[in-house]
């Protein structure tokens, strides 16, 4: 890593501060999710499947609502943050929603320390991986906790969202990993009012670099799909076209805003 930072003390301090606010944010929406519905988008339910019995692991699975989810749906789930405000509140309401869930606090490159299990699948969705500065490592967990036959099933924001600043009106940062962006964040995506004024360090990820990562650990790929839109309200300058459909206004349908894959461990 270029710059001497610990990312992770930072990167965990903010991811707590937003947590506090996420749990009871209207974007959440927890009151309706504990009713039933189900945070998983159509985007990554296509890619699942029918997960009725099998064995899940979810990386970075912040408080929970989507490990929560795949529970509901027959998977039995397990979930890891660095968060460990995100890991209580998870803890929380998979008690609330009546879920047999394990939940996992530590830093991903540290999971086999304290995991020692294998899975049918593993999960990761959505603003994940810009916080890792090395996808080698990322990679190769995904691979040992596969097992042989075993798929990953990934949706992530498009890394050419990433290059734009917050307003979507000029090119600021480099489509590829040119080393850690450090900045501060005032607010968060679920409450952009919110009283949060945090560090963070984060990494773009080029395309290639995510595939051929998976593909040097052993994974071969079945599906990669593009969509020009996002299924949250996450960014500046949105408008709703459909249900769980967002695009940035002045750009339409001009630019790839998420991307989703589903690998198979040989």
């Amino acid at each position: 890593m270029e710059k001497k930072v610990n990312y992770i003390e930072i990167n965990k301090k903010l991811w707590n501060a937003k947590t506090e606010v996420h749990y009871d944010s209207e974007f959440y929406d927890n009151d309706n999710f504990i009713k039933g519905v189900s945070s998983l988008n159509p985007i990554e339910l296509a890619l699942l499947g029918d997960i009725k019995g099998k064995s899940i692991l979810h990386l970075q699975c912040h408080f929970g609502q989507d490990t929560i989810s795949l529970s509901r749906n027959g998977a039995q789930a397990t979930g890891i943050d660095l968060s460990n405000k995100a890991i209580e509140k998870a803890n929380q309401l998979a008690k609330i929603t009546k879920q047999d869930i394990e939940f996992i606090c530590c830093d991903i490159y540290d999971l086999p320390q304290h995991l020692n299990k294998k899975f049918d699948l593993v999960f990761s969705s959505y603003g994940t991986i810009g916080w890792l500065p090395d996808l080698t490592k990322w990679a190769s967990i995904i691979s040992h906790f596969l097992k042989p036959g075993g798929e990953f099933i990934f949706a992530e924001f498009h890394p050419v969202v990433w290059m734009f600043d917050d307003h979507f009106s000029r090119i600021q940062y480099n489509y590829f990993n040119s080393g850690a962006i450090i900045e501060q964040a005032e607010g968060t995506y679920a409450e952009k009012e919110a009283n949060i004024k945090n560090d963070f360090v984060v990494w773009n990820h080029s395309l290639s670099d995510v595939i051929n990562n998976l593909l040097q650990q052993g994974l071969t790929l079945d599906t990669f799909n593009e969509y020009d839109y996002s299924p949250y309200d996450c960014f500046e300058k949105t408008i709703k076209i459909a249900d769980r459909q967002y695009r940035i206004e002045h750009l339409n349908n001009k630019i790839p805003m998420v991307y989703a894959l589903k690998a198979t461990k040989k």
